[in-house]
């Protein structure tokens, strides 16, 4: 239900980091990975599956806006994620 904005103390700017400010450009991610960087945690955190998928609503978005950044490679199985690193490691 929408709440009034009076009921916030602080309003922030919504601002999305670019690929180059979040990953590595020598390392391969895969989705989970990137949706953990992109909140500040470490890549291999382990979170409850309501968290993660409430972070990969955030991440599959950002990923498509920034798709030119991003080169992906095919998972080593049919039951194992891809892996996506920057286009262009600088």
């Amino acid at each position: 239900m929408p709440r009034p904005r009076s009921e916030f103390d602080r309003l922030r700017p919504l601002d999305f980091r670019d690929p180059e400010e979040v990953l590595d450009g020598e390392r391969m991610y895969t989705v989970s990975e990137i949706a953990r960087l992109l909140q500040g945690l470490e890549p291999d955190r382990e979170l409850d599956p309501a968290t993660e998928n409430v972070l990969l609503d955030w991440a599959i978005p950002w990923m498509l806006l920034n798709a030119e950044s991003f080169v992906f490679a095919e998972p080593d199985a049919d039951d194992e994620p891809g892996y996506y690193g920057l286009a262009d490691p600088e």
